[in-house]
């Protein structure tokens, strides 16, 4: 396997170099290999009495390769590898952002009724979380959808149809429940699953998966998402316990207990403008009623479960005789409601293309308002600085 991946990586780096982009085909059948580099440099500005600058460096954020395939009109697949992020797997950490195994399925188109898609992949929940990173001015997403809350990819099974000339989007599925975590192969002691559901609709056309109007739409759009998960992963055994590091940074990505997750977006374009918006909210109810994040307090006053959420809301500008991109964003995150108090963020990011999508220089800035009690921070601002390339 070894071998095969290495081999893969060679004809990828002599080609891709030559020809950016390497495309095989012999008929019916159609394979493209395309990839991905970035770097930036990270600098924190840390409260007053902090030493630890660990976070002050280069950092290779993908060093990807994406395999793509399509056979007649019934199949399409997809495998995307980092191997910036695979060494890093190694040692048990799993960015959920950027994992390093990002994509491997197969879609089958051939019922006409629905599209079927089995593997593992992108999650049908969250508009932004669906919008490749490559195709915005940020070098991170907003909190609230970057993975820790909810899991942005798994292995499982959904049922896709798009109606009304590809403006109406309806798809569910069911999935493991553990996020990334799925990829070490076994389930949970629950052995139960996570459903998934999203609709979408867009006016006057279909609406893309990309934050910025860099085809300078010459007609208004407009694009509405509503989604929703639910997952009962209630552990049988009082000494059984989910896998470490389900729970993610912050302990309410998994629970042992009942999850419910739900949440809307809305995206707008014209002449260059684009807006989104995004609003998320979760009912977690532990299966322990002396679970740390219900702080001991009476039942009567909790109902047994905590809520919690966030939202995020951005602005762009593609100014394209400027080869530029800009944009404002701003960002909440409640982590629990029986804790007052929530992370507010003010940030922004510009970009300038060196040659379209393909070569670009990025900024992002992050500036904390607000922190969420559950979440102590050592920094107070941060400015990420870098150049993304992608052959293609």
């Amino acid at each position: 396997m070894k071998k095969i991946i290495l081999i893969l990586v060679c004809i990828f780096l002599c080609n891709g170099l030559i020809f950016s982009q390497v495309t095989l085909t012999n008929g019916d059948h159609t394979i493209e290999i395309t990839g991905a580099v970035s770097t930036y440099y990270n600098k924190r500005f840390l409260k007053e009495g902090e030493l630890n600058k660990r976070k002050d460096r280069f950092n290779l954020r993908d060093a990807q390769i994406q395999i793509e395939g399509r056979y007649k009109r019934t199949v399409e697949y997809e495998l995307q590898v980092d191997f910036s992020d695979l060494g890093q797997a190694g040692t048990g950490v799993i960015d959920p952002e950027n994992p390093g195994i990002m994509d491997a399925y197969v879609r089958y188109k051939g019922l006409q009724v629905v599209d079927v898609t089995f593997g593992y992949t992108k999650l049908p929940y969250s508009r932004s979380s669906l919008v490749p990173f490559i195709f915005t001015p940020y070098w991170q997403r907003a909190e609230i959808v970057r993975g820790d809350v909810f899991a942005r990819r798994d292995v499982g099974i959904s049922l896709g149809k798009t109606i009304w000339r590809q403006r109406a989007h309806i798809v569910v599925g069911v999935y493991n429940g553990l996020g990334e975590l799925s990829l070490r192969g076994d389930n949970d002691p629950s052995g139960t699953l996570e459903y998934v559901g999203r609709a979408e609709v867009a006016y006057p056309s279909r609406f893309r998966y990309r934050d910025i109007d860099d085809r300078i739409t010459p007609v208004p759009m407009l694009a509405f998402g509503i989604n929703g998960r639910y997952t009962d992963k209630r552990q049988p055994l009082s000494n059984r316990t989910l896998p470490a590091g389900a729970g993610g940074e912050y302990g309410v990505k998994v629970i042992d207990g009942i999850k419910y997750v739900y949440g809307f977006d809305v995206a707008f374009q014209w002449m260059g403008f684009s807006a989104q918006y995004e609003f998320h909210f979760y009912r977690a109810t532990p299966r322990d009623s002396n679970n740390f994040m219900l702080l001991g307090l009476p039942k009567w006053q909790t109902g047994g479960f905590y809520q919690g959420g966030g939202m995020y809301g951005q602005i762009n500008y593609f100014a394209k005789p400027l080869k530029s991109i800009f944009s404002l964003r701003y960002e909440e995150l409640m982590l629990n409601d029986l804790i007052p108090g929530k992370l507010v963020r003010f940030g922004g990011a510009y970009a300038f293309q060196l040659n379209g999508w393909k070569s670009m220089l990025k900024v992002q800035y992050w500036l904390v308002d607000k922190e969420d009690p559950l979440e102590e921070l050592s920094w107070k601002s941060q400015v990420r600085v870098g150049w993304q390339y992608l052959f293609q």
